[in-house]
């Protein structure tokens, strides 16, 4: 017997051992600089364009603004660099800093911010990590999840990871490891939820990031213009329910296109209450944590300053459902209505697609929009959802970043508070839904 255990014991460990060496083998590591020595890894000492062959290289003609410095490179404007990669999860190790003082935020895929304004001194370097969710549609060798003709060419759908570095950035080295045992956060929703691809739209979904440790990796399946019932008929709830492993979460947010669908048995005590539950039901039997969330408010004021109850009755529908399933809910329909409220009528623009003409290329109208926020609006509506995740003390709150702030959306922030850089990269066109 104690042979056999001793045999074992010595079989785990060569098992141990060699997963590790498997999963460093898989690592993929790149130096940036002029004169950069390693023995690992792939250095690049020129601008290289991203090629489907190489599988590596600067994308969106960044290779073009990128300095070489001795050490790394630095820019005065975005710099994507792109890997191809297969899907799944990737904890990415970035070593920031160089020669100069620099400022550097990070994107990854459809601008979801994963790091905030590290501020570097001359000749410092800063080693930060996150995790981010590379997928792709397919669902399994029969099927995919609708995409709509617009979004195919989105970074969330491409078949590589793209990190965008933005700000005064300085950056010495990329680490990309395949990610175990980490918590994924699955987002179910609508444009409000969404990662957008261009600017100048934005959702909460892509900052959320920004506030969790590399613990825990957001996959945001929503979709502009979704509703409960279309979101399952393009089989992005199939995909989830898929991928979903015990322990992991799904947010549910909807309300905004669902109030558009007319008829017998639809509405909000109707088709919605009944998809909710259908949703919540099939998530738990994966072992998965739903979350509800009532939709963010529309930007519409009555004369005396208070915010119209555009969503109906959908938000007490949702209410209704969590209370009878004892589902955790996010109340963001109320948080957002103390927030617009607080910056009142004009302020509460800033937090939105509302531009004059010509403030972005190729944009010769005014964007005058009250449902799609930009990235400071989205920003905040992120921080009320990090609120609502501390006030139910879910699992989660454990793997929110050291030092976040605990936010109050009676007392939002201003727009002189958001500094983030706009990406490089537009879009005029609205997103589905309103």
């Amino acid at each position: 017997m104690k042979y056999f255990k001793h045999l074992f014991s010595a079989f785990l460990c060569f098992f141990l051992l060699n997963a590790n060496a498997q999963q460093k083998d898989q690592s993929q590591e790149f130096y940036f600089g002029k004169k950069i020595k390693s023995n690992s890894g792939t250095i690049i000492s020129k601008p290289i364009t991203y090629n489907e062959k190489k599988g590596y290289g600067f994308d969106y003609q960044s290779s073009e603004k990128v300095k070489f410095e001795k050490q790394n490179i630095s820019g005065n404007t975005s710099i994507y660099f792109s890997v191809k990669l297969p899907e799944g999860n990737y904890t990415i190790d970035v070593v920031l800093g160089g020669k100069k003082s620099a400022t550097t935020s990070v994107k990854a895929e459809s601008r979801r911010l994963m790091l905030k304004e590290v501020k570097t001194d001359k000749k410092e370097s800063i080693r930060k990590s996150f995790t981010v969710n590379v997928r792709t549609p397919k669902i399994d060798k029969h099927s995919n999840i609708s995409i709509k003709a617009r979004n195919k060419g989105q970074l969330n759908w491409d078949n590589k990871l793209t990190l965008e570095f933005s700000g005064q950035p300085a950056i010495q080295s990329i680490k990309i490891t395949p990610a175990s045992n980490v918590i994924n956060v699955f987002l179910a929703g609508d444009s409000t939820v969404t990662d957008q691809d261009m600017e100048p739209w934005a959702s909460w979904g892509q900052f959320i990031t920004n506030y969790f440790t590399s613990d825990v990796v957001f996959a945001n399946y929503a979709e502009s213009g979704a509703s409960l019932p279309s979101f399952k008929g393009g089989r992005r709830l199939k995909k989830i329910l898929g991928l979903m492993q015990p322990g992991d979460y799904i947010f549910i947010e909807f309300g905004h296109n669902d109030e558009k669908i007319k008829g017998e048995g639809n509405g909000a005590w109707g088709l919605y209450t009944n998809l909710l539950k259908e949703y919540i039901t099939q998530a738990r039997e994966k072992g998965g944590i739903p979350i509800l969330c009532t939709p963010t408010q529309r930007r519409a004021f009555n004369s005396d300053g208070t915010l119209k109850p555009t969503h109906g009755d959908y938000p007490a529908a949702m209410r209704k459902v969590a209370d009878k399933l004892k589902v955790p809910l996010i109340d963001i329909t109320k948080m957002t209505t103390k927030m617009y409220e607080a910056w009142g009528d004009e302020p509460s623009r800033k937090a939105f697609v509302q531009y004059p003409a010509n403030t972005f290329p190729r944009q010769t109208k005014a964007l005058e929009d009250n449902t799609h926020f930009n990235s400071f609006g989205a920003n905040e509506i992120a921080k009320s959802v990090v609120l609502g995740i501390q006030e139910l003390n879910l699992g989660l709150v454990k793997y929110i970043k050291p030092n976040t702030p605990k936010y109050n959306p009676e007392y939002p922030n201003q727009l002189n508070d958001w500094t983030v850089p706009m990406s490089t990269r537009f879009e005029i066109e609205t997103p589905d839904g309103n």
